[in-house]
């Protein structure tokens, strides 16, 4: 761990898509940073990241042709690992390299969800990031919406300790599907929806049931069931539409549009803890919907991102084009419909950054670890061996080290 700095986190992104928007917007509202570098490999798109941060003010930021090329610049003291999963153990890799041989200089290394592909690759990430005595973040930006930190402080703080810890909690996260081609490929991404989005899942609601200044391994997992389906994206009218739309052929190589798992966890005193979770991107409302529930003995609290303090209604003769200016994955133009004023500030991703720059500043490990990305990745290979065999998969389980889902082999058909 480095010494506290006293001057702004310069941060380097990798990537330039849609995720790393989402964090440009958070980054208006940290202190103390400032966003140095872009690297894409498709020139056009970094160069594009990088004017947009410099007109939001969060320069002076440059496009780099190469990983290795902003590491040895000098301008970079943090990276936020944002490119597609296929790519990220390649990059830790590169930034491994340069900071053992003295090339770079870095105070901390943060990775977008998931951490990794697969068991094997999300330990290689850990041990490269320590191998290198980095500072580590696991970006899991739902935990940091101030909507669940809020509801969490208060049940543990005024219910729990008179009517006992909670026990169970819901997490479901559906929309219609993802931006980028890349996502709809298994083998690119490390299988459907049910790696896209349950991981998101499983961490707010390991998250929610862990008792406040406890680590989140304070949670011991006993099992995993799950089931895994294509609903939608398979059809041929749906098939059709997304070939055209991205080029990938679903009627060939499709992954699954909709999981549901359980998993069964339990606590220091040995209580039975569950987690339900649903994901999909076979669900067409107005947009992304993000539902959390906490229950406890004489407890319970609710959210949804679609209950949103603001909506606006446009009547039939409101015409435009499509667009996402009300709320992610917007799936209309007219009606009643939901607007998240701050989305970057609603979804945990402004807190999340402010969390992890004032770390990497103090020099203090974050509440997000790559310790935590690794254990959500080995509950997401237990929820899909247990629906690739069609049994509840006991933990630990030995066979998940090296472990590589149906869908991301190619051999699952939906």
């Amino acid at each position: 761990m480095h010494e506290k700095s006293t001057r702004p986190l310069r941060v380097g992104f990798i990537g330039s898509g849609f995720i790393a928007r989402f964090h440009l917007q958070a980054f208006l509202g940290v202190r103390d940073a400032t966003i140095s570098g872009v690297f894409s490999p498709t020139p056009a798109h970094r160069e594009a990241l990088a004017a947009e941060a410099q007109s939001l003010g969060l320069g002076p930021c440059r496009a780099y042709p190469s990983v290795e090329s902003m590491l040895r610049s000098g301008e970079v003291d943090a990276v936020w690992i944002l490119g597609p999963n296929s790519t990220r153990l390649e990059h830790m890799r590169t930034i491994h390299r340069e900071v053992k041989a003295g090339r770079a200089s870095l105070r901390g290394v943060a990775c977008e969800k998931p951490l990794a592909r697969n068991l094997a690759e999300a330990r290689e990430m850990l041990r490269l990031a320590e191998d290198a005595s980095l500072n580590h973040g696991y970006l899991e930006n739902q935990l940091f919406s101030t909507a669940v930190r809020r509801g969490r402080e208060i049940l543990w703080r005024r219910a729990a300790p008179i009517a006992g810890r909670p026990y169970l909690a819901r997490a479901s996260e559906e929309h219609s599907g993802p931006h980028a081609p890349w996502f709809w490929r298994g083998g690119e991404q490390g299988g459907g929806v049910l790696s896209d989005m349950m991981c998101h899942s499983i961490e707010v609601a390991r998250y929610l049931l862990t008792e406040p200044g406890r680590d989140r391994d304070s949670l011991r997992p006993l099992s995993a069931n799950a089931t895994i389906a294509t609903l939608k994206w398979t059809r041929p009218e749906y098939a059709a539409r997304l070939k055209e739309a991205t080029g990938v052929d679903y009627t060939r190589r499709p992954v699954e549009d909709f999981a549901r798992g359980t998993l069964t966890l339990e606590d220091e005193a040995g209580r039975k803890l569950v987690i339900e979770a649903t994901t999909s991107w076979s669900y067409v409302g107005p947009g992304l919907r993000i539902q959390l529930e906490l229950l406890g003995p004489e407890y319970a609290m609710e959210y949804s991102t679609l209950n949103s303090g603001l909506r606006v209604f446009l009547s039939r003769h409101v015409t435009r084009e499509a667009g996402e200016d009300l709320v992610e994955k917007q799936n209309a133009e007219q009606g009643l419909m939901p607007v998240l004023e701050d989305e970057a500030a609603s979804y945990g991703y402004t807190l999340e950054d402010r969390h992890m720059v004032g770390c990497f500043l103090r020099g203090e490990r974050p509440e997000e670890t790559f310790r935590d990305g690794v254990a959500v990745v080995e509950l997401l290979m237990a929820l899909y061996r247990s629906a690739e065999t069609g049994r509840t998969v006991a933990l630990p389980d030995a066979e998940l080290e090296e472990y590589v889902p149906a869908v991301a082999r190619g051999e699952y058909r939906g």
